[in-house]
């Protein structure tokens, strides 16, 4: 997956407060010094508190009187922000957060394909089609494979019609690219184009059953490959 990088003060700004969240050195209750973040930042008090508030509208940061600006529990955090999820699977070394991330592909993942099986129209189908293609011309290529297995799942969401499950794609893309990145990194992985043609299959098909059980299938394989990965590291 391309590497993000914050653009402008703001966006770097931002990043640098959370890093220091996601990392710990600023704990749950942790009362932020703002004219001395202020100084060592070297940016106004109206930057510093632009990029507060990002933070508070994420729940990672919290102000009150007469007690400050403070780092909320992270059960207060919003964790389907695509920031939040992002920060934290870049800081993150337990494992246990890409497990609960392929828990949810495992709820999510093959329930959607059930409905873009009868959803899905033809241009769904086509994109679904190319990504797929793009899957098999990548090869040994770990970066060109992501991409497309991101693609594929992006599209499928997408398929569902719905417009709830297509913002689940965040949570699926990045907990996916994780893992492949994981996976790839660890040995070489196994050619991912006949599981996910099963599911292309069932979906053009029109056949929610077959569609559901074969993103099942692929699913679960991923969710093995991974504690595979996980062991090997």
């Amino acid at each position: 997956m391309t590497e993000h990088r914050p653009r402008g003060l703001h966006g770097q700004t931002v990043e640098a407060l959370a890093s220091r969240i996601l990392s710990d050195e600023w704990g749950e209750g942790t009362v932020l010094d703002l004219p001395a973040l202020r100084e060592e930042l070297d940016i106004s008090l109206t930057a510093l508190r632009e990029a507060l508030k990002v933070l508070a509208a994420k729940g990672m940061i919290d102000a009150r009187q007469k007690r400050g600006t403070f780092v909320q529990p992270r059960e207060k955090w919003n964790m389907l922000d695509a920031d939040v999820m992002r920060w934290q699977t870049a800081a993150a070394d337990d494992p246990g957060l890409l497990d609960e991330l392929t828990e949810v592909r495992a709820v999510v993942e093959p329930a959607a394909a059930r409905i873009a099986a009868g959803r899905a129209s033809e241009e769904d189908v086509e994109g679904l089609r190319e990504a797929l293609a793009d899957m098999a011309a990548a090869g040994d290529d770990p970066e060109a494979s992501v991409q497309a297995d991101l693609a594929f799942h992006r599209r499928l969401m997408a398929a569902t019609h719905n417009n709830f499950l297509m913002r689940m794609e965040r949570v699926i893309a990045i907990g996916l690219a994780e893992r492949d990145k994981l996976v790839h990194g660890a040995s070489p992985a196994e050619d991912p184009v006949p599981s996910h043609r099963k599911v292309f299959d069932a979906i053009v098909a029109g056949d929610p059953t077959a569609a559901e059980q074969a993103m099942l299938a692929l699913v679960t394989k991923s969710r093995d490959d991974l504690a595979k990965a996980q062991r090997r590291s």
